[in-house]
């Protein structure tokens, strides 16, 4: 692999020396009349904002660059219209290439472990603020664009309009990344299906209340056995009541660490992550920078019974209630799966794929009607029995603009201009618009997204509500994302092969997650790596000095489904309205 993306730099690097003649106001006009609308700044405004652009990247005129991100819908629009747009208007050109998330957090690492330039920007996950606030190998936003990077940062750039600055933040209340995109892991279910009276009426019969967006966990499971099992088929298609995949591949490992076990109730409170147990289940105190372990028995949370009870159910549910041929999918596989119109929910569903369920019928889309009008909603996540209020509930991705000290500073400076000319106030609200991953309040209040919120599904109430701070990506207590997230998917996958319990499986990630964590503690130890804020485990002791006590890891519950709880989708939309 890495041999291989060597070669991709190596046939990318190339500095042209024709300075393209077209670069001006003139093409900046152009592109404001005829691609960036609509917007929340007004046509001088916005040609004000590239006049800027255009004086700033004077002194790169001609440079090629290149960056890394993601394959998704907003991604792909960066690359193939928003790349054209900036080397028009500026004369720098992008090459934007896009990869698989795996293989871009493994270009991150291999550039910080090489010092080697691969690229001169990445759009990699807020996932990584503990790794990069820890290393100091990606510049500190907030003094480059007040150092070296002053003259090439946007004056209406507007930092505080960005929904999710609090993820890219580091301990030392530094910016590390700038978001790109963004989108929530919500809940996601056939509202037409919900609505239908005999349907209802049968649910109350057989699980004495009414079906609706489940709350809780008990509520989704009744509700996924109730369509599996008792309606089975629905206008001639036999229909299932959950959606998941469990091959083994790297994305479980995701699947996982994407806040499946906070779901589940397995973290400390607060927010934007838990104190002192985080949703990957490592323990962090507050006020220190140094995690303290994983499992249990060093005060974590990962074999805990909220994150043993999170397992089981992805695995039981899996097996019971999705559809046949689910447990061999990876997560790029599965994708489709909604689409083909014979799931009635899905739990653990990205917003960011809002963009192919808005597709009309012509495109294979069962999920609208002949108008194109929505069938499904989204709606807040239903939380396990051990979670309890001021908990995080679900997963929020912020691939975020990352710059790296390995970069040569004239090749930072032109990245960085593109990276802000891709989040600008002139281009955001129309990128928003197409890949439906918002990142400004300023953009998903504009006025045009009041108008399409209907066609969306829940998607612009969601985002305008204060429910959305509920929903964050992993935080700081993670000390080296790339280091530990690669051991997830494969203890994950011994589950669903059979090949070990869940208990089994999370007693071996705990122990194998302590065993990296105690390597990175000698390396910060001997040569400061990770300045002084990597781990500093807890000896290990009787996992019951730990599991009940206060900030300590939940003690097993006798009961792990308590009633199911359910909630009527129109009154939770109008509870959001209502902020």
């Amino acid at each position: 692999m890495k041999s291989a993306l060597f070669g991709t730099v190596a046939a990318f690097a190339v500095l042209s020396l024709a300075i393209p003649s077209y670069a001006g106001i003139e093409e900046a006009e152009r592109w404001v009349d005829e691609e960036f609308q609509p917007s929340t700044l007004s046509r001088d405004e916005q040609l004000a904002e590239m006049q800027w652009f255009i004086d700033a990247a004077a002194p790169f005129q001609g440079m090629e660059i290149n960056v890394l991100s993601e394959t998704i819908p907003t991604h792909t629009y960066e690359s193939e219209v928003l790349t054209k747009a900036f080397e028009e208007i500026t004369g720098i050109k992008v090459n934007h290439q896009l990869l698989g998330e795996g293989e871009v957090v493994q270009a991150v690492q291999t550039q910080m472990q090489t010092n080697r330039n691969l690229y001169d920007a990445y759009i990699n996950d807020s996932d990584l603020i503990g790794t990069h606030s820890r290393l100091q190998l990606a510049v500190n936003l907030t003094d480059w664009m007040a150092g070296d990077g002053a003259d090439v940062t946007l004056p209406t750039l507007d930092i505080d309009d960005f929904i999710g600055r609090s993820f890219t933040t580091g301990p030392d209340g530094k910016l590390y990344q700038l978001p790109d995109q963004q989108f929530a892991n919500l809940y996601w279910f056939r509202y037409d299906w919900f609505q239908r009276p005999e349907l209802q009426t049968q649910f109350k019969d057989l699980y004495g209340y009414d079906l609706g967006v489940p709350v809780n966990w008990s509520a989704y499971e009744d509700i996924a056995e109730f369509f599996s099992e008792h309606v089975q088929e629905i206008d001639g298609v036999r229909v299932y009541g959950h959606m998941d995949y469990g091959k083994r591949a790297p994305d479980l490992g995701w699947r996982m660490t994407d806040a499946w076990l906070s779901m589940a109730g397995s973290t400390g409170p607060g927010l934007p992550n838990g104190r002192p147990i985080d949703e990957w289940g490592i323990r962090m105190e507050e006020g220190s920078c140094n995690p303290a372990g994983a499992s249990v028995s060093r005060g974590g949370g990962v074999n805990g019974p909220a994150a043993v009870y999170a397992i089981r159910k992805w695995d039981e549910w899996l097996r019971n209630y999705a559809p046949p041929g689910a447990a061999d999918l990876d997560f790029y596989q599965s994708l489709p799966a909604l689409s083909q119109g014979n799931v009635a929910q899905q739990i653990f569903w990205y917003t960011a794929f809002v963009p192919g369920m808005v597709a009309p019928q012509s495109e294979g889309n069962n999920t609208v009607d002949a108008d194109g009008n929505v069938l499904w909603r989204m709606a807040p996540s239903p939380h396990g029995p051990y979670w309890k209020e001021g908990m995080k509930l679900g997963y929020q991705d912020a691939g975020s603009w990352t710059l790296l000290k390995s970069t040569p500073v004239d090749r930072r400076k032109a990245a960085w201009l593109y990276a802000q000319f891709v989040v600008s106030k002139t281009v955001d609200v129309k990128k928003s618009h197409v890949g439906l991953t918002i990142i400004r309040d300023s953009s998903i209040n504009h006025e045009s997204f009041t108008e399409r919120a209907p066609q969306l599904g829940g998607l612009v109430e969601f985002y305008r509500s204060p429910d959305r701070v509920n929903w964050t990506p992993t935080g700081i207590n993670v000390p080296d994302y790339p280091k530990l997230a690669q051991i997830w998917w494969q203890q994950i996958g011994d589950v669903n092969s059979g090949a070990f319990t869940p208990q089994e499986a999370m007693d071996r990630l705990g122990s194998e997650m302590d065993q990296v964590m105690a390597r990175m503690q000698a390396a910060d130890e001997q040569a400061n790596v990770y300045g002084g804020c990597g781990p500093r485990l807890n000896p290990e002791v009787d996992p019951s000095e730990w599991l009940g006590k206060p900030g300590g890891p939940a003690a097993k519950l006798d009961n792990e489904k308590p009633q199911g709880e359910t909630v009527n989708y129109d009154e939770l939309v109008e509870r959001w309205k209502k902020g």
